[in-house]
């Protein structure tokens, strides 16, 4: 049996996906997903979870860095007021779980396969994304979100002021969207 990994071990893949080792033979660790899908790896495509924790990947430490400066995390999409921004993420935090998580990732996701490295955009932490999220003004996060949303800041911040309800209709239409991706967004765990 593998050193690195025993039955009941997690071991984490390439793209950041999470498994069970169930059984490790002649180098193949056999192992199961959080779903229960069996799968096998190499064993030396797989890390534990004290290696990736570890992981000192500047490449990845990296794209955070080009995500915070490119264009999308530095300018808003037009002249909007930052208290009613404020306002509206607050209101859009409360009314729909995780949507500030999802609107993060999926803005940094789409930075990184706008500059083409579709590689970066699969390893990315929703915690470090989050992070980047919260670092860019509360005008260039509205915009993020009215992108994710497949709306405009100005329409998603007029529906604000209408109260919580307006908000959550407008989230809805928009999430509605992308519906799918959503759900299996909620589902991933939060590293």
């Amino acid at each position: 049996m593998s050193a690195r990994f025993t039955v009941g071990s997690k071991a984490i893949a390439k793209d950041g996906r999470v498994y069970t080792v169930d059984e490790v033979t002649g180098g193949m660790v056999y192992c199961r997903s959080e779903t229960g899908i069996e799968t096998e790896f190499p064993e030396a495509n797989l890390a534990t979870e004290t290696e990736w924790a570890s992981q000192a990947d500047g490449r990845r430490d990296l794209a955070y860095s080009r995500i915070r400066q490119s264009p999308a995390f530095t300018t808003p999409g037009g002249k909007l007021d930052r208290a009613a921004a404020e306002r509206m993420l607050a209101q859009a935090d409360r009314v729909v779980l995780g949507l500030l998580d999802f609107a993060a990732y999926t803005s940094a996701v789409r930075v990184l396969e706008d500059q083409r490295d579709h590689a970066g955009a699969e390893n990315l932490s929703i915690i470090k994304c989050r992070k980047v999220f919260d670092a860019a003004t509360p005008e260039v996060r509205v915009s993020l979100l009215a992108s994710v949303l497949g709306t405009d800041a100005p329409t998603l911040l007029s529906a604000a002021k209408l109260g919580d309800n307006m908000a959550k209709a407008m989230i809805d239409k928009g999430l509605a969207l992308r519906g799918e991706a959503f759900e299996d967004f909620c589902d991933r765990p939060r590293r």
